[in-house]
C-alpha cells in the first residue's frame, strides 16, 4: 500500500514532503554510533570521511549498484551473435564510460552524488533494433555500429532539451503521476525474459533469487562490525555463494550428456539429443565460456573500436524519443536523491544543466561503444538508502576506481563468464527494484487519490498491452521507401512498454482535473533560495573556475 504525504512550506518558504513516522534503527540500517544528521546520513555531499573510508565507501557504493552496471551486456551481446571476447570487451567499455560520466556530472551535472552508467531505458530499444529482421542476419561489428548512430543522434536531442531552456518548460507538467509509472515500466517491460531465461537452470535461479531476497530483505538489520554487509552487498554476496555452488554442480556432472561437447555451437551439433541439450549446457554451466583465457590482461577501451557509427533515420528517431524517457527518469531520480540527502530540491536550471551533460555523456557512450546510452541509475536512490553515504569525493573515487579496473581485461572477462541462467535470475531482483522504485515516487503525491490511482492504473496496463499488440506485426517492405521508415520506427515505438507508458500518463496528469497537492506536482527551488541558505550555497554550484567558463550558458537556462 502507498502512503500519502501531505506538503507544507518549510521555514523557507518551499514546498517539502512531509517525513514520515520514524522508524527503528534497524529497519533504517544504520548502526547505533553511525547516525549523523537528521536523515541518518554517515556523510553529507560536501564531507570528506578521509583516505582510508573513501576507498572503502567509494567501492562500497559501486559495488551495491554492480548488477545494474555491467550486467547488460550478457544480454544484448549474445543476442547479437558476439562471442565471450566481445562481451568482456563491452563490460570493460561500460566500466569505463562510467567512471568518466560520473566524474562528468560530479563537477558539471547536477552534482548530486549520483552514479551514471548504461541504463536499462536503453536496453529494450537496443534490443528490439537487434531483434529486427534485417538486423539478425548481420555481424556484431555492423548492429553495434548501428547503435553507436542512433544513440549519438538521440543524444544531441537530449543535449538540446537541456541546453535550450526546453527541460525547464517541460519541468512544469512532468510529474509523480507521470514519472512513477513511466520508471515502473523500465522494470516491467523485461518480465518475459527474466525467469524464462533464469528457468533454464531452477537448480541455480531459485538459489539466487532466495539468496538475494533473504539478504536484502530479512537479514538487513544484522550488522557485522557496524556495517549492515548483507543488505549493502547483497548482489555480489548472492552471486559468488550461488557461482560457487553452480561450479560444484559442473564439476560433479549435473550439466553433462554423453556423447555431447559443451564446446560445439548449437548450431554444429548433429544428433537430436545433443541439441536437446545444448541450451541447458550454455546457459548453466560455469566452464561455457573463453572469455578468461582469450581476453588480454591489459586493454584500454577506445572511441570507434566497432568502428565508424551508422546513422538510419528510422534507428535515430527510436533513440530520440527513448532519450525523453531517460530523461523523465532522470527527473525523478535528481528530486528523490535531493530529498535523501538532505538538500533542497535543485532549480530548474540545475536540473536542465543534468540532463543536458547526459546527453554529452550518451554522446561519448555513442562514440566508445557501449551498445546502450549513458543516463542516471534509478538505483542511486536506493543505494543512498542503504549505505547512509552521500558524499560526492566517495562517488568520485568509487568512479575512479572503475576506469581503472575497465583497463584490467580480465575484470570483464570474469564477469562476462556469469552463466546466463544466474545473471537473468539477478537482473529479476533489480528490474524488480527499478518497477519498485518508479511506484515509490507515488509518495509525493496523494496516492490514495481514485484519479492518480486510475491514471497509473491504466497507464501501466495499456503501456503492457499496447506493445504485445505491436509486437505482432513488423513491417517487410523494401528498406528504400520512406514509409517504411516510418513504419518502422512507430512501429518500434509503440512496442516499447515505457514510451507507451509514459505518452498514457502525460496525457491523462495534464488533461484530468486535479489539484496541486492531489497531483503531487514536484515544487523545484528558486536560485536566489538557495543562495540565501547558508547550510548549501555549493551544493549545486559549479566550482569557481569552471563556471568562470560557462557563464555564457546561463542565457540558456543553465
Amino acid at each position: 500500500m502507498m502512503v500519502s504525504m501531505n506538503r507544507e512550506s518549510n521555514s523557507h518558504g518551499v514546498s517539502a514532503v512531509a517525513p514520515l513516522p520514524e522508524q527503528k534503527k534497524e529497519e533504517e540500517g544504520v548502526a547505533e554510533g553511525d547516525v549523523k544528521g537528521p536523515s541518518g546520513l554517515k556523510y553529507g555531499i560536501t564531507e570528506n570521511p578521509g583516505l582510508v573510508p573513501l576507498i572503502y565507501y567509494g567501492l562500497q557504493h559501486y559495488l551495491s549498484l554492480v548488477g545494474s552496471l555491467v550486467l547488460i551486456p550478457l544480454i544484448m551481446v549474445p543476442t547479437m551473435g558476439g562471442t565471450d571476447n566481445d562481451t568482456a570487451n563491452v563490460i570493460s567499455t561500460m566500466l569505463f564510460l562510467s567512471g568518466v560520466t560520473t566524474i562528468l556530472h560530479s563537477y558539471f551535472g547536477t552534482r548530486l552524488p549520483l552514479v551514471q552508467g548504461s541504463s536499462f531505458v536503453y536496453l529494450a530499444p537496443a534490443m528490439v533494433i537487434i531483434n529486427a529482421e534485417e538486423f539478425r542476419i548481420l555481424h556484431i561489428m555492423h548492429i553495434m555500429r548501428e547503435l553507436q548512430g542512433a544513440i549519438i543522434v538521440g543524444s544531441i536531442f537530449q543535449c538540446i532539451l537541456g541546453l535550450s531552456g526546453l527541460m525547464s518548460l517541460l519541468l512544469r507538467i512532468i510529474n509523480p503521476i507521470v514519472v512513477a509509472p513511466t520508471v515502473a515500466a523500465v522494470g516491467l517491460a523485461f518480465f518475459s525474459y527474466g525467469f524464462p531465461q533464469a528457468g533454464t537452470c531452477m537448480e541455480i535461479s531459485i538459489p539466487q533469487i532466495a539468496l538475494v531476497l533473504i539478504f536484502t530483505l530479512h537479514l538487513r538489520g544484522i550488522s557485522i562490525f557496524g556495517h549492515h554487509t548483507f543488505r549493502i552487498y547483497a548482489i555480489p554476496l548472492s552471486v559468488t555463494l550461488t557461482w560457487i555452488y553452480a561450479s560444484f554442480l559442473t564439476a560433479g556432472g549435473a550439466y553433462n550428456y554423453k556423447g555431447c561437447n559443451p564446446k560445439i555451437p548449437s548450431s554444429n551439433i548433429l544428433t537430436d539429443a545433443c541439441r536437446k541439450h545444448a541450451y541447458t549446457m550454455k546457459h548453466c554451466r560455469t566452464d561455457i565460456s573463453n572469455a578468461l583465457s582469450t581476453s588480454a590482461w591489459l586493454r584500454i577501451p577506445y572511441p570507434l573500436q566497432w568502428g565508424f557509427p551508422i546513422f538510419h533515420f528510422r534507428t535515430c528517431i527510436i533513440m530520440a524519443i527513448v532519450s525523453l524517457v531517460a530523461s523523465v527518469d532522470s527527473i525523478g531520480t535528481y528530486h528523490s536523491a535531493s530529498l535523501r540527502v538532505n538538500l533542497r530540491p535543485p532549480t530548474p536550471r540545475v536540473v536542465s544543466r543534468g540532463i543536458a551533460l547526459e546527453g554529452f555523456c550518451s554522446i561519448l557512450a555513442g562514440l566508445w561503444g557501449s551498445g546502450t546510452g549513458s543516463t542516471t541509475l534509478t538505483e542511486n536512490v536506493h543505494t543512498i538508502d542503504t549505505t547512509k553515504v552521500a558524499s560526492r569525493r566517495v562517488v568520485e573515487l568509487g568512479a575512479a576506481f572503475m576506469i581503472l579496473f575497465s583497463f584490467m581485461g580480465k575484470v570483464g572477462a570474469l564477469i562476462a563468464s556469469i552463466p546466463q541462467a544466474l545473471a537473468a535470475s539477478v537482473l529479476c531482483f533489480i528490474w524488480a527494484l527499478i518497477a519498485a522504485l518508479g511506484l515509490s515516487t507515488l509518495q509525493y503525491s496523494q496516492s490514495a487519490s481514485f484519479r492518480n490511482m486510475t491514471i497509473v492504473g491504466v497507464s501501466l496496463f495499456l503501456g503492457l498491452s499496447i506493445p504485445a499488440y505491436f509486437q505482432q506485426y513488423k513491417p517487410q517492405t523494401s528498406l528504400i521507401l520512406p514509409a517504411y521508415l516510418l513504419d518502422f520506427a512507430i512501429n518500434a515505438l509503440m512496442s516499447l512498454n515505457m514510451v507507451v507508458t509514459l505518452l498514457v500518463a502525460f496525457v491523462l496528469d495534464n488533461t484530468v482535473p486535479g489539484s496541486q497537492q492531489e497531483r503531487g506536482v514536484y515544487i523545484w527551488s528558486r536560485a536566489e533560495d538557495i543562495a540565501t541558505d547558508p547550510s548549501q550555497p555549493s551544493a549545486y554550484s559549479l566550482p569557481r573556475k569552471i563556471a568562470r567558463c560557462f557563464f555564457w550558458a546561463k542565457c540558456l537556462g543553465v
